[in-house]
């Protein structure tokens, strides 16, 4: 009996990160990726359609190669119907791993904001421990998105949250104090809502809204009031500055530390003078 059999060798699972939708944000080693013979998968919403994803590269002028696999992960809270969306992907992912070539997938965004990739990368680890898994870093939305509106997200010792807009307006409230620039990501739900609390803020004039960024399709509002009643993309958020935010003094332990180093040499030095 032949104990000496090969051990299965997984193909790395890469997570390609695209930029939010202009084909030249792409980073070079995220392009390395993309032509180098790692098998592509991609999400889509539903079998067979049209993948945001996907297009970016299409757009970049790569053709698509003709073994890429679709990964279907669909909009939807069902969690019964989530979770069997994720075994499939995660155990089609691992199916071509164990082939032994690396496998793409392609992410619009950033890999590690907000990313199906991450997910992903989990499930397929527990059904694979052994999986080697690469994240490629690249441009998120909100950076883009004030790059676009020539809006800074932070200056000097300003802060920045980032945050869906999912958690509420109470919630949203409450950071406005805590944040000089806060990253509203997904506002669809909850646009018309998001829109009368910054009116009651007065931050209207100091907001504006992102749609599908770097995209052909890219819209910059910064008459944010005219949005109310709009139904917008999925892909959009509000980038909100409150410039009249109350702040704390800021502990700056380095500086501090050095000038009492300071001071206690010029006593060391008094004293030895005396």
């Amino acid at each position: 009996m032949n104990n000496d059999l090969p051990s299965l060798r997984y193909g790395r699972l890469i997570g390609v990160s695209l930029g939010p939708g202009d084909p030249d944000l792409i980073t070079r080693r995220g392009w390395t990726a993309l032509q180098s013979d790692a098998r592509w998968t991609y999400p889509v919403k539903k079998a067979e359609e049209r993948s945001y994803a996907l297009d970016i590269v299409v757009r970049a002028g790569l053709a698509v190669p003709a073994d890429a696999v679709e990964l279907v992960f669909p909009m939807t809270r069902d969690a019964v119907a989530l979770a069997k969306a994720w075994a499939r992907a995660a155990a089609r992912t691992a199916e071509l791993l164990a082939e032994g070539r690396d496998v793409a997938f392609l992410v619009e965004g950033d890999a590690s904001t907000y990313s199906t990739f991450r997910h992903l990368a989990r499930a397929v680890r527990e059904l694979a421990p052994e999986v080697e898994v690469e994240t490629i870093p690249g441009v998120s939305s909100f950076a883009a998105a004030a790059a676009c509106a020539d809006i800074a997200l932070a200056e000097e010792d300003e802060t920045v949250a980032v945050i869906p807009a999912a958690y509420g307006v109470s919630v949203i409230d409450h950071l406005l104090d805590e944040f000089d620039t806060l990253v509203l990501m997904k506002v669809k739900p909850l646009l018309d809502e998001v829109l009368d609390l910054l009116e009651a803020r007065d931050l209207l004039a100091t907001s504006c809204f992102v749609e599908k960024v770097g995209s052909p399709e890219e819209r910059v509002v910064k008459d944010i009031a005219s949005l109310r009643g709009e139904k917008v993309n999925y892909l959009s958020l509000l980038l909100v500055q409150n410039p009249k935010r109350a702040r704390g003094e800021l502990r700056r332990g380095c500086r501090k530390r050095a000038a009492a180093t300071e001071i206690g040499t010029v006593a060391t030095t008094a004293e030895e003078a005396a």
